[in-house]
């Protein structure tokens, strides 16, 4: 059985197979029209074949120097055979993405035994921070956790009043502070609240300004401060908001905020509606930090865990079908 087609079995029956399908159509699609109608003999076609390669990979967001490495990987390994047919291509595909992505393990998220999880919700304006702040709220819930969301984008215009209306549809705790008022302020006295009322996970909506470094580094540096004053260890969990659609400027972003703060995960949003679903593959390599959550539709549920082996089959899947 080939590497495809044991992605292929191990994902079917998957609660979020339907999702991940769907979310990734474009960026397959993409991926399909670039490499389909490459011949199965390798040998006679390589370098065109190479080069429709790179052009794909590129295309779908991966990034200039991290194709270059799948693809002299990819190449290494099709020297092993003397003719190659469109299933081995995609078998020798789904392996070297897969042995890209897993060169580092993915850390474990962080869960607080003693006490409240806090989770740092970082990011720009704009990247669907405040939505996914209160889907994650929504997941946790589900799951049977008390929730609290802290209100603590106090600079963006109705960012209070966007996590307070969806706090309210979702039923969970808010803390909020007023506009303008100091982040770390409210970040207490969530802090504070949730030790009062047992609250299992705290989600910390922070302002999404990106500032010169230094202010960006010591804005976060009180954030942490002030939330390991009140709870020891936290903030547990740090995680980067991106837009997916943003490209390889979300990679920069996600370096700069990686240099001032520790990191820990990385959510992209708006995976339904780009063809660039390689910048996932781009984020671990370059940076070297997981990817945790993908938003993969506008409802409340449709923020999904990251689950490599059905990202991996819906990339190539339209290339599957086409072969």
């Amino acid at each position: 059985m080939g590497f495809f087609d044991s992605l292929k079995e191990k994902i079917t029956g998957k609660k979020n197979e339907g999702k991940y399908l769907s979310g990734f159509a474009k960026t397959s699609e993409n991926m399909a029209a670039k490499l389909k109608f490459i011949t199965a003999d390798h040998k006679r076609n390589k370098e065109d074949f190479m080069e429709n390669l790179m052009v794909a990979l590129i295309e779908s967001d991966i990034g200039y120097k991290t194709a270059d490495k799948i693809c002299d990987l990819f190449y290494k390994e099709t020297q092993k055979y003397s003719m190659l047919t469109i299933r081995n291509i995609i078998d020798l595909l789904c392996i070297v993405l897969n042995d890209v992505y897993t060169k580092n393990p993915d850390s474990e998220i962080i869960c607080n035994n003693e006490g409240t999880t806090v989770i740092l919700m970082v990011g720009v304006n704009g990247s669907g921070k405040t939505t996914t702040t209160a889907k994650l709220a929504y997941k946790y819930k589900n799951e049977g956790k008390k929730v609290c969301v802290a209100a603590a984008d106090t600079f963006r215009a109705g960012a209070i009043e966007q996590l307070d209306m969806w706090a309210k549809r979702i039923d969970v705790d808010i803390i909020k502070g007023k506009d303008g008022q100091d982040p770390s302020s409210v970040l207490v006295d969530a802090c504070r609240y949730c030790k009062e009322h047992d609250i299992d996970v705290l989600i910390c909506d922070t302002a999404g300004r990106l500032q010169n470094k230094a202010n960006l580094m010591a804005e976060l540096a009180k954030m942490n401060k002030v939330i390991g004053r009140e709870i020891p260890g936290a903030p547990h969990n740090t995680w980067l908001v991106l837009d997916s659609n943003t490209g390889q400027n979300g990679i920069s972003q996600a370096e700069l905020f990686n240099e001032v703060t520790e990191l820990n995960g990385i959510i992209l949003t708006k995976m339904d509606g780009t063809s660039k679903g390689g910048i996932v593959i781009a984020i671990k390599d370059i940076i070297g930090v997981p990817v945790r959550y993908l938003g993969l539709g506008e409802g409340l549920d449709d923020l999904k865990e990251f689950d490599l082996d059905l990202y991996l089959y819906s990339l190539v899947e339209e290339l599957y079908n086409a072969s």
